[in-house]
């Protein structure tokens, strides 16, 4: 029905892939002025980070904090690191290659995930990964968030569309694995030109995607144009019914990270749905049943990216 990432990684690894979220103390070129200032309109790290991933702590203590940590609560054999907040490929390549190596030293780690923006690589910095990429799964993740240049502008994204591509080109053929984050539900776009995303994306080197619906959460500049002047923010069912259409128009060989966005409830203002984590995919779960479909049900392509 879904090609999804936990079996994807079960099936390659033999057994349930952990992930380790690190902070490594990183910063964005859109919030030191190299690119802009403030971040990106919606951005609060705090919203997604774990409480173990603090960059005040050592790399090395916080992966072995979280490698205890899910070790103790799932009996997890094998970990994959992932640098997370903000802009893990966004300082001098010998200071990445150190850390990357770091991280993979570990007992048990077996590839690293980095969260990235696609204006913050080049061809020294990616042959450095792929060097990596040859004996470990190395996963570089690049945010996307919208394939549409003016809703970039709107987010104050610092890039556009046209750097998600040359990113692509330079990353593609090395042996890295590449992913993309989108975000769903941005005031600037239409629900066709969502669903139109889907398609676009297929077309593209990209083996693997994040999909997010827009959240509005606190301490963001998002959050006072939400106050000022409220805009649209999706209902449950609206989200769930968006989706299944995007996910019917995706490449079935797309493997899917994540589905959905969960802000804890004391930061987030917008949409409100109070459902876990597990009820949510459920739901999602149960739509696609309910309508007999699956990922790619209207997908006609042919690129397969492994």
């Amino acid at each position: 029905m879904l090609n999804l990432f936990g079996s994807y990684m079960k099936k390659r690894f033999g057994t349930t892939v952990y992930k380790v979220n690190v902070d490594a103390g990183f910063t964005c070129p859109n919030r030191d002025g190299t690119a802009g200032w403030g971040g990106c309109i919606y951005c609060n790290n705090d919203s997604f980070r774990p409480p173990e991933a603090k960059p005040s702590l050592p790399l090395r203590e916080q992966i072995r904090n979280g490698i205890s940590y899910v070790s103790r609560r799932y009996g997890a054999k094998k970990f994959l690191v992932y640098f997370q907040p903000y802009t893990n490929t966004y300082a001098p390549v010998e200071r990445l290659e150190a850390l990357y190596r770091e991280a993979l030293s570990e007992e048990g780690v077996i590839g690293l995930a980095i969260g990235t923006r696609p204006d913050c690589v080049d061809e020294e910095k990616l042959a450095m990964i792929e060097t990596l990429a040859k004996d470990k799964f190395i996963l570089i993740e690049y945010g996307l968030q919208s394939i549409y240049d003016r809703t970039l502008e709107f987010i104050n994204r610092g890039h556009d569309y046209n750097t998600f591509l040359r990113a692509l080109d330079m990353t593609a053929g090395r042996g890295i694995h590449i992913g993309a984050h989108i975000i769903l539900g941005f005031p600037t776009e239409t629900r066709d030109e969502m669903l139109h995303m889907a398609g676009v994306i297929s077309e593209l080197p990209v083996g693997f995607l994040k999909i997010h619906q827009l959240q509005v959460v606190k301490d963001t500049v998002l959050e006072k144009i939400y106050l000022n002047s409220p805009f649209h923010t999706f209902s449950y069912e609206e989200y769930i019914t968006l989706l299944v259409d995007f996910l019917e128009r995706l490449s079935p060989h797309i493997v899917i990270q994540r589905l959905f966005a969960t802000s804890p409830d004391d930061m987030l203002i917008a949409p409100r749905w109070d459902l876990s984590r597990h009820r949510i995919i459920n739901d999602i779960m149960n739509a696609m049943k309910k309508r007999r479909t699956f990922q790619g049900y209207f997908y006609t392509g042919t690129i397969k990216v492994s």
